[in-house]
């Protein structure tokens, strides 16, 4: 049996549960989510626990099984509590500014770059160089971490870019056959 698939959620007072056939629906005060229900997997709610069951044992079912199990579990973590992703910009002159809805980002290029803030999503420029992403759906908020840090990936040479904070980066050495001047 799956071992992900098997542990039960425990529900927290103030996330509501509706089970359907093809998905499950979670509400709570910071917003509305839900979580498909595979063809083959069972949900039962036990005294605020959300107990998943599947039909066999095939090996696309016991994946099914974990994976169901997952995307429930950071729905209720997300409206129990949120996710939040955290991008340090480093490099002289780059920096962030929210304006309302949109994000201005100043990176070394010609133009800064103005980033659209998805519904559902909240950025905070704590500094210039500190950008924090929150929301309660996890895919969301890693969606819009990475698409901000593409913008200007961190250089392999001298490491200027944007970076999750805490993301380890390995400097490369300069290239052999060059002298410096």
């Amino acid at each position: 049996m799956s071992r992900v698939g098997r542990k039960a959620i425990d529900v927290p007072e103030g996330v509501n549960v509706s089970i359907r056939t093809d998905k499950i629906e979670f509400e709570s005060a910071k917003g509305k989510l839900e979580s498909p229900l595979f063809p083959g997997i069972q949900a039962e709610l036990v005294n605020r626990k959300l107990v998943f069951s599947r039909a066999d044992d095939s090996k696309e079912m016991r994946a099914i099984h974990g994976l169901a199990r997952s995307l429930a579990q950071n729905a209720v973590a997300g409206l129990a509590s949120g996710f939040c992703k955290q991008l340090e910009i480093v490099g002289v002159g780059y920096r962030a500014k929210l304006d309302k809805d949109t994000l201005e980002l100043s990176l070394g290029y010609s133009k800064p770059i103005l980033y659209k803030i998805p519904p559902g999503i909240q950025v905070v420029v704590e500094k210039p160089t500190l950008i924090t992403v929150k929301g309660i759906d996890k895919q969301k908020v890693g969606q819009v971490a990475e698409e901000i840090k593409r913008y200007r990936r961190p250089d392999p040479y001298k490491l200027k870019g944007i970076r999750y904070v805490g993301e380890r980066l390995i400097k490369k050495e300069r290239k052999a056959g060059v002298t410096g001047a």
